[in-house]
């Protein structure tokens, strides 16, 4: 099997300025997901790509053992952007340079490296078992429920559940996952298939079994430095 491995770094931030490149505990934020890629790709033969649009980025990943001469073009590089179009875009790239087809894609999200390579292993496992599925993607279990303690406006100036159902606990709702954006397997018919949405009706998940979470505010950042400099972590990255 073929598997690429990518790493989507923008150099632009608003809510977190600098964070793919950020120090925690004295290493780039990047470079966490560069060292899990490089462990996976030990027990998973792969190639490891990098798309930014930012030279400082590329500097910092060559450094670490990640060397390429690709830059991510300007309408994959804005806010607005779809970072599916991103993927598509490097895995073209990696393909044509090696002159061969990739059956799979790994992304591993740069801002969100609270994953193992046995979370990696596992989740590859569960795709590969189903011939039908086109992606996977890692959740955590929710801590709010929408069968239970979520309500949304329902149109005339009250609010209600967002899902329905006569459910009196959160434990006899039915159980409900939230993505940590930590990682997501693709299937090279996902792209070629045009699917626009990571989440479809062939999506396969993986229940990260401990802490994880990306970062979107200042104060996620503080509170991954603290976890991963006081080695509070009951799990090693």
């Amino acid at each position: 099997m073929e598997l690429l491995i990518t790493l989507c770094a923008r150099g632009g931030s608003k809510g977190i300025p600098g964070k793919n490149i950020r120090l925690i505990n004295n290493k780039p934020l990047i470079a966490y997901s560069i060292e899990t890629a490089l462990k996976f790709s030990n027990t998973q033969p792969a190639t490891i790509s990098l798309s930014t649009d930012d030279q400082k980025i590329k500097d910092i990943a060559a450094s670490f053992g990640i060397v390429t001469d690709y830059t991510r073009p300007a309408e994959y590089a804005t806010d607005s952007a779809g970072k599916t179009d991103a993927i598509y875009d490097l895995l073209k790239y990696e393909e044509n340079r090696a002159n061969r087809k990739f059956d799979y894609v790994l992304d591993l999200d740069v801002t969100s490296p609270l994953r193992t390579v046995d979370d990696l292993a596992a989740a590859f496992g569960i795709l590969t078992e189903d011939e039908k599925a086109l992606n996977l993607f890692s959740v955590n279990k929710a801590g709010r429920n929408p069968y239970f303690n979520m309500v949304e406006a329902n149109g005339n100036g009250y609010y209600g559940l967002v899902k329905q159902g006569d459910f009196l606990t959160r434990q006899s709702a039915p159980p409900v996952y939230e993505l940590n954006a930590s990682f997501y397997f693709y299937r090279r018919n996902f792209f070629e298939a045009k699917v626009r949405s990571t989440i479809n009706n062939r999506s396969l998940i993986y229940i990260v079994p401990h802490l994880c979470f990306d970062l979107d505010e200042p104060v996620d950042f503080e509170f991954m430095s603290y976890l991963i400099e006081n080695n509070k972590l009951d799990f090693s990255l």
